[in-house]
């Protein structure tokens, strides 16, 4: 199977120029995407009837694979929970899978998304992931002419392998993420 255009961005155009700017004497030294986590809680969406199999259904759509549920580890009073029950959804996304949805989420979701001026670089932690939260779902092409009766948001974190916030910053740069310059 033929590579994707951002495993082919990355490989002719990220890792020389990281190879480069950081110094980077052997190519495995440069950092590198590990994985992609798309999450959503399910809070005030999960009292309506039939709005998991929906959420499965649309997170599944999303990203090419069934979402795993996340249970609540104890019983809060005040967020009406109990140890047990199913308050949101993961899936993790690696290779392939990972490569494709973020090239729909960089080219196709994010432009379509209200009031976007970029991600702030902020977003990147100091060990080099980026979480995006996203406010409604149907931002992402795989949900358009479905049935809509609730929008919710979901969250996007990516991880690298980079040693330092710069070079994580840096590759996501040069990925096409579009982060604000400051």
């Amino acid at each position: 199977m033929a590579p994707s255009a951002l495993q082919n961005k990355y490989q002719k155009d990220a890792l020389p120029a990281m190879q480069t700017r950081f110094g980077h004497a052997n190519v495995m030294a440069v950092p590198r995407l590990q994985k992609t986590v798309v999450n959503i809680g399910i809070g005030r969406i999960a009292r309506e009837k039939g709005s998991d199999e929906e959420v499965v259904k649309f997170i599944t759509g999303i990203t090419g694979q069934k979402p795993t549920p996340c249970l609540a580890r104890k019983s809060i009073a005040a967020f009406k929970t109990r140890a047990g029950q199913v308050i949101g959804y993961k899936a993790t996304l690696r290779g392939r899978r990972m490569f494709d949805f973020l090239e729909r989420f960089i080219s196709a979701a994010i432009p379509r998304m209200r009031d976007f001026r970029g991600i702030d670089p902020k977003a990147v932690d100091a060990g080099g992931n980026l979480t995006v939260g996203v406010r409604e779902h149907i931002i992402f092409p795989e949900t358009i002419g479905e049935d809509m009766r609730m929008i919710f948001g979901l969250e996007v974190t990516t991880t690298t392998n980079a040693k330092t916030r710069e070079e994580a910053v840096e590759l996501f740069r040069l990925l096409g993420f579009p982060l604000k310059r400051h």
